[in-house]
């Protein structure tokens, strides 16, 4: 046993340090990991103080204890009686999102980069997951299929919804290779660059939800409360003379509110829901699909969003050493668009039967010339991944700039849709009174 110099971080942020027994700097380093300290510095005591240990943002709701502490035993640790939870009782809602699934990833390469062992690291994650019990039991599952004798990737599978055949495939390639910490590095480039699209479309669009939402509370104020005031003097100014064309739609549709406001409201409703259901059938799917594809607005955001994610997605299992046909195969399923799949089963096809992916891709017309020309330049220099890398980042900067330019075009339509409404019912609403002006006359 030697005696331990160390500095280091406690889950607050607060610095400690002090001496304490281990048998080699791996097991100091799984001590102090035990206490949720971060070294800062490590070496034997009298040797010279090592500098820059990589910081392995460790937190938990496990109560703090020096590892001075540890000098008797310094393995032993408390056990805890651990209610384990079933395969089902995991998967019934409530599980990790995708912003948790990233943070995992992210700490699992730092701390497999830092000379973790794996069953270790997944215990110092287990730890941090108190607050989040349906991913903490995910991942004692996946611990204890781990050290059964299983690999990570087996465990992970497990749990389709939450790891999908992406995240799974190219955890197998980096347990083949070695290089689980590299892999696991990408990965979660990959799903922090997903997120952080996923968050500038949702931001883009609150916008014009707002706007949306503003003006059907505006005409349905009118429709309930201002029209059937204008309704009972115009039939005491006109006494029983007809109402104009306009007015009349406009009286008729607050009639409509006032006498069966369930009626309107569950009409609206239904619209929306028969809009979904319509979605999630397979020729309406493919009818979204397509004006997805068509529209003129919305289309540059929809196919350069599916090129980039395509590209990603695929360079990314090429560069953990996945091999193609089945890389092809799975960016195939994480895609919804059809027309996309489509294009995706095609071009795996070819390559399975011997033809050039560029070639394939050049039939294919969802796929721009310029992604074909990069990536037949990527096959003949050998540098595939590479160049889908680069298509990725260059599409990324086009589908913020497509977001933006959408954004700013629905902004002035939304307003023009809602000036267009409200003027229609005022206007409706004054042509009877220009009429009483002139009898008066």
């Amino acid at each position: 046993m030697a005696i331990f110099e160390y500095v280091a971080t406690d889950p607050s942020g607060n610095s400690v340090d002090g001496t304490f027994e281990a048998a080699d700097e791996n097991d100091a380093r799984n001590i102090l990991a035990q206490y949720n300290l971060t070294p800062v510095s490590l070496s034997p005591q009298g040797a010279p103080v090592q500098a820059g240990v990589p910081a392995m943002n460790l937190s938990g709701s496990e109560a703090q204890a020096s590892p001075a502490a540890t000098k008797a035993n310094p393995g032993k640790k408390a056990k805890k009686k651990k209610k384990k939870a079933s395969f089902l009782d995991i998967q019934i809602g409530g599980g990790p999102t995708n912003e948790d699934v990233s943070v995992f990833t992210r700490q699992m390469s730092t701390l497999i980069q830092a000379g973790l062992p794996l069953l270790r690291s997944l215990e110092v994650m287990i730890k941090q997951q108190e607050k989040k019990p349906k991913f903490k039991a995910m991942l004692e599952s996946v611990a204890e299929k781990v050290s059964s004798g299983g690999t990570l990737s087996d465990g992970l599978a497990m749990y389709p919804k939450t790891f999908d055949k992406l995240y799974v495939n190219m955890v197998r390639a980096g347990e083949a290779g070695g290089v689980l910490d590299l892999v696991l590095n990408r990965l979660a480039q990959f799903q922090e660059k997903s997120i952080r699209t996923i968050k500038k479309v949702k931001s883009a669009m609150i916008y014009p939800s707002v706007i949306m939402f503003v003006a059907v509370a505006i005409v349905t104020l009118l429709m309930m409360v201002v029209v059937p005031q204008f309704e009972s003097i115009f039939e005491q100014m006109l006494r029983g003379a007809p109402l104009p064309g306009p007015t009349q739609i406009v009286v008729n549709i607050s009639d409509l509110f006032a006498s069966s406001p369930i009626l309107v409201l569950g009409g609206m409703a239904g619209l929306i829901v028969g809009v979904i259901l319509l979605k999630k059938t397979k020729q309406g799917a493919k009818g979204f699909d397509w004006l997805g594809l068509h529209v003129p607005v919305v289309k540059d955001v929809v196919s350069k969003s599916n090129v980039s994610r395509i590209t990603r997605t695929f360079g990314t299992l090429l560069s953990s050493g996945v091999p193609i046909l089945q890389a092809l195969q799975i960016t195939g399923d994480t895609l919804t668009n059809v027309f996309f799949v489509k294009a995706m089963s095609n071009i795996h096809n070819a390559v399975r039967d011997g033809e050039s992916m560029a070639v394939q891709m050049d039939r294919e017309p969802v796929f721009p010339s310029m992604v074909t020309s990069m990536v037949e330049i990527g096959e003949e220099t050998g540098e595939l991944p590479d160049m889908l890398t680069r298509i990725a980042d260059n599409y990324d900067e086009d589908v913020d700039n497509a977001v933006a330019g959408v954004t700013s075009l629905i902004e002035p339509v939304m307003i023009v849709f809602l000036a267009v409404v409200v003027g229609f019912i005022v206007i409706a609403l004054f042509l009877p009174i220009v009429s009483i002006i002139e009898n008066l006359g």
